[in-house]
């Protein structure tokens, strides 16, 4: 976890797609290695945030970043 705080407006995400619904997913603003300020999220994208790490590989694939355009990195 980053300990700086990161505005929201971030240049990656860290994007959760789901295995049973395709094109359904969680992201959420990141550094390029993946590191969330959780600080920075809302009450609601932090318990988000924390569910899908919580049930990778249950109902979300493991998480990717990606730039903000969509590149993978």
């Amino acid at each position: 976890m980053n300990s700086r705080p990161m505005p929201l407006s971030a240049d990656y995400e860290l994007r959760f797609e789901s295995l049973f619904n395709a094109g359904r997913a969680l992201a959420f603003p990141c550094d390029a290695h993946g590191g969330v300020a959780l600080d920075a999220l809302s009450d609601r994208a932090r318990q988000n945030y924390l569910f899908a790490r919580a049930v990778v590989g249950r109902e979300y694939a493991v998480p990717v970043v990606l730039r903000c355009g969509g590149a993978r990195d």
